[in-house]
């Protein structure tokens, strides 16, 4: 399809509000999508942050079991 102006190309043919409409739905979609993603993300990294110890001893990261395996052992 050809314009012959910039109006033209806004107006789409008549189809202007649909094509706009559509459009902005779908930018306004993928908008909102993104800000979710780095909320869930930002959550779960602060939740992990809480459950593990901040520490500079190797062993304590590791699970309790095999920590205590090796105490026993």
């Amino acid at each position: 399809m050809q314009w012959h102006s910039a109006s033209e190309f806004f107006a789409m043919g008549g189809y202007a509000l649909y094509v706009w409409g559509s459009v902005g739905a779908c930018a306004a979609a993928m908008a909102i999508e993104s800000w979710l993603l780095k909320r869930r993300h930002r959550r779960l990294v602060e939740a992990l942050r809480r459950r593990e110890p901040r520490t500079s001893d190797p062993n304590a990261a590791r699970p309790r079991a095999a920590a205590r395996r090796e105490r026993t052992a």
